[in-house]
């Protein structure tokens, strides 16, 4: 995998052309396998490794906290993540029945993802979802503190529409606090019309960086789902059958079976490779369970696609009413 680093928006952090998704530890990924895993991941160089106190609490019998703990344990094991920036969420549903990002929840989820961790400063704290119940206001005065006890190092957020993030901007420029600095929004070849347009020109014109998740689509883009029952077994088997109804979804597939043939890639290299081509992207977020599968999505960075290459991937993902 390519080492060009890019500067993670206005945080002052660094990271390489691909972000770890984390929210397979412990759920679809066991403990050997994910130490593996993280391991390699390490290896690269300068990683980011993204979870949220809610991975993996849909599973039977989880609570959430599964992911952080796993990476904890890792951490704990080696001794040390000076090599690797840890980011994670708060906001989700961990038992309350709502949204919630009410100061005194974010200031007790800190200290449960800490301590989970296993470290004393999280990289990057990010809000999981709006929360319509509260004030942005006093959402952000609960990251200020966070940041001023060095708890934290930078803030984000994921799952914000244009006039949400907008909010939170203009709350933080009234008031004279911390503004998010970066934008965590999905982002895909089967999922493009929320990120473009207007909330990609917010990102741009504040200088947010942006780390696009589900950048397989639940795995869809891997190409190794051609047919409803081959995702039978799958744990994402819902969404990748979405996918596989929608006739835009096998004109993508052809796509990234031509382009991936030509240049002796696999179809999930080109469908990550598309997403770090695009403008106001900092690097896409995806999950593996082997070393294997991480070794492949880790050799996006390394694929050159031409600007052929990306016309016929954005011809074959935009939908015809666009």
């Amino acid at each position: 995998m390519s080492q060009n680093l890019r500067p993670l928006g206005k945080t002052g952090l660094h990271i390489g052309p691909l972000v770890l998704g984390g929210n397979v530890f412990g759920w679809t990924c066991a403990r050997r396998e994910s130490f593996a895993v993280l391991d390699a991941y390490a290896a690269l160089g300068n990683g980011l490794i993204d979870s949220a106190d809610v991975y993996s609490r849909w599973a039977p019998g989880h609570q959430g906290g599964e992911s952080e703990s796993i990476i904890g344990d890792w951490i704990r094991q080696r001794g040390h993540h000076n090599d690797v920036l840890i980011a994670t969420k708060v906001g989700s549903d961990m038992g309350l029945g709502h949204i919630c990002l009410r100061r005194e929840h974010i200031l007790r989820s800190v200290e449960d993802s800490l301590r989970r961790l296993g470290v004393d400063c999280i990289d990057l704290y990010q809000s999981h979802w709006f929360d319509k119940r509260t004030p942005p206001e006093e959402t952000l005065r609960a990251f200020q503190h966070l940041l001023e006890q060095g708890k934290v190092r930078a803030i984000g957020c994921s799952n914000h529409s244009p006039a949400q993030l907008m909010e939170s901007i203009e709350v933080a420029q009234v008031y004279g606090l911390p503004a998010y600095q970066v934008l965590q929004p999905q982002y895909n070849l089967m999922a493009r019309a929320g990120f473009e347009g207007e909330l990609r020109g917010i990102c741009q014109r504040e200088e947010l960086g942006v780390i696009a998740y589900h950048g397989l689509a639940s795995g869809f883009l891997s190409g190794k789902y051609r047919h409803p029952d081959d995702a039978r077994d799958s744990a994402r088997g819902d969404a990748v059958r979405q996918h596989l109804a929608n006739p835009q979804g096998a004109a993508v597939l052809a796509a990234l079976d031509d382009i991936a043939a030509r240049h002796l890639a696999r179809p999930a290299q080109v469908a990550l490779a598309w997403i770090m081509a695009q403008p106001g992207i900092t690097a896409p977020i995806a999950s593996a369970t082997s070393t294997a599968q991480l070794e492949e999505l880790a050799g996006a960075a390394d694929l050159g696609l031409d600007a052929d290459d990306l016309a016929a991937l954005d011809a074959a993902s935009t939908p015809p009413s666009a």
